[in-house]
């Protein structure tokens, strides 16, 4: 075989000698790697979220005011529920109640019209 043949198998060992030299020499970096690594992705969604949240804003001003607008409303009666529930005003009210039933009436007869002269 020549040395062009044999070039690309020396460079996979001599890379696999390396990788497992280093990986031998700092335990601490393999480990630490797939944390970085999640990092990364997730900083890069991170990204990726933000300019796709920009575009949208700048698209629609309206709606997204209408979200927040919504959402303040949602916090605020949120917020009062908790309130009166904490003073005591939700409970129900105590009293007296008595049934009344229905009953039906005698039907009146309907006024008679009498017919007008007209006008002269």
């Amino acid at each position: 075989m020549s040395k062009f043949t044999d070039l690309p198998e020396r460079a996979l060992e001599l890379a696999s000698a390396v990788g497992d030299n280093l990986r031998h020499a700092v335990p601490s970096v393999t480990q630490h790697a797939g944390k970085w690594l999640e990092t990364g992705a997730k900083l890069g969604v991170v990204k990726g979220g933000v300019q796709v949240a920009g575009k949208f804003v700048r698209r629609n001003p309206v709606l997204v005011a209408a979200a927040v607008a919504g959402a303040g409303l949602l916090w605020y009666a949120a917020k009062r529920r908790a309130r009166n529930a904490e003073n005591g005003s939700g409970a129900a009210i105590e009293g007296t109640a008595r049934r009344v039933e229905a009953q039906r009436t005698a039907r009146r007869p309907a006024p008679r019209r009498t017919r007008q002269a007209p006008a002269e």
